[in-house]
């Protein structure tokens, strides 16, 4: 259990670090706003393809689909809030990617609490 839950994580923040990084940098071509718009719209299509590929490779279960994405997304919020207020190092916007990864993990593990229950 406890190497699928890493392989999730390690799933979620690649892919929404990647799609994150994507967005960015098409958003940036049209404007300054763009940028952070396109890093949301990457973040959240990271997550979501990062949860679809979890599930298809049986990380997990498909009842726990919804609720590690909606938990994925909302650690996406967190560590976006976190980046944009230090931007001015490299080093916090990286590691708020790993809180994309934790809130998917925590999303699945509370899904399946609440379906032994």
């Amino acid at each position: 259990m406890a190497l699928k839950n890493i392989l999730l994580f390690v799933i979620v923040c690649a892919f929404s670090g990647v799609c994150i990084f994507l967005g960015s940098v098409l958003g940036h071509g049209v404007g300054q706003r763009a940028l952070f718009v396109g890093a949301i719209v990457g973040g959240v299509v990271g997550v979501a393809i990062a949860v679809w590929i979890a599930r298809r490779f049986g990380l997990l279960a498909g009842a726990s689909f919804s609720m590690t994405f909606v938990c994925g997304v909302v650690g996406f919020v967190i560590a976006a809030v976190i980046a944009v207020k230090n931007l001015h190092g490299p080093l916090i916007p990286m590691a708020c990617v790993g809180l994309i990864g934790l809130g998917a993990v925590l999303g699945k593990t509370f899904s399946q609490r609440s379906a032994a229950d």
